[in-house]
């Protein structure tokens, strides 16, 4: 590399990649992304501007929306493209190594956990789950579930119906955190591993839906049927609760790598 340039990093893998595998991909400044190996991993970087991409720039360009967007699709789309042909640590977003050499000794410094990771995500694809609730349908199976009007007569029966829907509007999150409990615990049973994240912000994801869960799934890729399977039972279990499916994903929540710096 040069004082003008530095290497941006995609991701690794301990698989051998043909060069079809990768000359097909224009990385995030328009570079052709090739590879660095050492010690039995490789890493596959792009070579980028540092007028563009260096710490400095970063900073600022990082804080650009629009830029963010683009940037964050080409880097998604390498990793993705690699994520087809061999299993991968992807690299978070802006991981960037002054040279070649500074790759190599970031690919031995941490050699265990790409290893351990590997062995993670081989074979496995990521896919994400969000439950959505509409709380007037909610409130509605929540009262129903609570109310008994076996022997009762019309009045004493609407009396039971009143007290149970405004029991259920009290306690409408609370079942419907529950609900969403059972929904995760299930769809563990068909992955390999799971977690929960944050509900995302609606000023991010442009919906006011009430989200009960934001969760993603290292799924078997032979079990990947029996796993959406799972999906479209537990949605029609839940009335009042819809579920989205998104992937397959590269193994972005599974493979540890926020922690890995140049």
């Amino acid at each position: 590399m040069t004082d003008t340039t530095g290497v941006w990093m995609y991701a690794v893998t301990d698989e051998a990649l043909a060069g079809h595998e990768i000359e097909a991909a224009s990385g995030v400044s328009g570079e052709q992304v090739r590879t660095v190996s050492e010690g039995g991993l490789t890493a596959v970087v792009g070579t980028v501007p540092l007028e563009g991409f260096g710490e400095a720039a970063l900073t600022r360009n990082l804080e650009d929306l629009d830029w963010l967007e683009n940037v964050a699709r080409a880097h998604d789309s390498v990793v993705a493209n690699l994520s087809r042909h061999a299993p991968v640590v992807p690299l978070r977003l802006a991981t960037v190594c002054l040279d070649d050499e500074r790759v190599r000794a970031l690919l031995v410094d941490h050699s265990e956990q790409f290893s351990s990771a590997l062995s993670l995500v081989r074979g496995r694809t990521e896919w994400g789950v969000k439950a959505f609730g509409d709380r007037k349908a909610l409130t509605r199976v929540v009262a129903e579930s609570h109310t008994d009007e076996s022997g009762s007569g019309s009045g004493t029966a609407y009396l039971l119906r009143r007290r149970a829907q405004l029991a259920a509007q009290d306690s409408v999150e609370r079942d419907a955190a529950a609900r969403a409990d059972e929904i995760h615990d299930r769809l563990l049973r068909k992955s390999a591993a799971g977690r929960r994240g944050a509900p995302t912000d609606p000023a991010l994801s442009g919906s006011q839906e009430w989200m009960l869960l934001n969760g993603t799934y290292l799924v078997d890729d032979e079990r990947t049927d029996e796993f959406l399977s799972e999906v479209n039972k537990l949605g029609s279990r839940h009335p009042g609760i819809r579920l989205e499916t998104s992937g397959p994903w590269p193994p972005y929540s599974f493979a540890g790598a926020e922690r890995i710096s140049p």
